[in-house]
């Protein structure tokens, strides 16, 4: 209760399902918001507003999605959970790949590595949304226009919580990282040195997924497997062939290579209708949003856009006063 949950996503930028799941969501508190931009452009809003630390705290704000560190956390116990899965004795060691577009997932396979647990490789699979492979393959993380692909959820030009890895790369020297991050907002662009590179590369491998790459790994599986890959499961998938002999995985003992499925191929159906040249079953929950009824409301990409609908809707709320709990244990016990 008295909660006002904003969800906003970049207009034409999401698959058609995903917009019937997050716009079918009708309660009262509910409130989407679709903007002309990239999920680039969304993200910077929302640092906007936690930025103004009077804004935040007056309206208490939160967030659930990556930005918020809860969600790392819970995200590095399914590394561990997935290695004692196959390592019970814990006799082995892993490799992950992990389809990549703002940092956070693989972020907690890194903790996870920091931790203790035994991952031999970190592989952060991109789309052609490639900031974060041109980083690890050569030190430019240059900011590019962002492109739409078929794997629309990994469409990010700036990796939000690759700052949060560079603060470890940099040697925990947050004076050196504000430095770099400051040039990296007025310049788009940032180098690493030879040593960091080569620091970097200890943890983690790299590859690319283009479109082509993304289709031709649905359709091999499908016909290999009878397995239905969705496109961003498809670039972990891509990326691993793209790595397997380069990085000697089938010489090492006891060691297995695990791929993030990150969706269900019926959230992005048309992608994977036009690699296998059929539709995709819904399961029951999606098939039941498809043609649901819908609400969001369409607001301008800019941070006092988005903060006047917040305030807006605030306004409306009528919120019950405070409970004066205390009082109400004393009339409970003396009457």
């Amino acid at each position: 209760e008295n909660v006002e949950c904003f969800i906003l996503f970049p207009q034409g930028r999401v698959s058609q399902i995903q917009k019937q799941q997050m716009t079918s969501v009708l309660d009262a508190n509910v409130h989407c918001l679709e903007l002309e931009g990239t999920f680039d452009d969304c993200q910077d809003i929302v640092k906007d507003l936690f930025g103004d630390l009077p804004w935040k705290k007056q309206y208490c704000l939160g967030a659930v999605n990556s930005i918020n560190w809860a969600r790392i956390m819970f995200q590095i116990t399914y590394y561990f959970y997935t290695y004692f899965k196959l390592f019970p004795q814990c006799d082995g060691t892993m490799s992950f790949s992990v389809p990549t577009g703002n940092f956070g997932d693989i972020l907690a396979g890194y903790y996870a590595k920091r931790m203790g647990l035994p991952v031999k490789h970190l592989i952060v699979a991109t789309n052609d949304n490639d900031i974060l492979h041109r980083f690890f393959d050569s030190g430019s993380y240059d900011k590019h226009p962002v492109k739409a692909t078929c794997s629309p959820s990994m469409d990010i030009g700036i990796s939000s919580n690759f700052e949060r890895y560079l603060f470890y790369l940099f040697g925990q020297d947050p004076k050196k990282l504000s430095e770099a991050m400051t040039e990296f907002k007025k310049t788009g662009q940032l180098a690493a040195s030879n040593q960091d590179l080569w620091t970097a590369r200890l943890d983690f491998a790299s590859a690319c997924a283009t479109e082509k790459n993304q289709q031709d790994t649905m359709r091999s599986w499908d016909q290999k497997y009878q397995y239905t890959l969705d496109p961003h499961t498809a670039c972990g998938v891509s990326a691993c062939d793209q790595l397997r002999y380069k990085l000697g995985w089938a010489q090492l003992p006891r060691h297995a290579m695990v791929v993030l499925g990150t969706a269900h191929p019926g959230k992005f159906g048309e992608a994977v209708q036009a690699a296998l040249k059929r539709p995709v079953v819904l399961p029951p929950a999606l098939a039941a949003v498809e043609h649901a009824p819908t609400r969001f409301q369409a607001v301008p990409c800019t941070t006092q856009s988005v903060r006047n609908t917040i305030e807006r809707t605030v306004l409306r709320r009528q919120y019950p006063a405070p409970c004066d709990c205390l009082s109400g244990v004393r009339r409970l016990l003396c009457g």
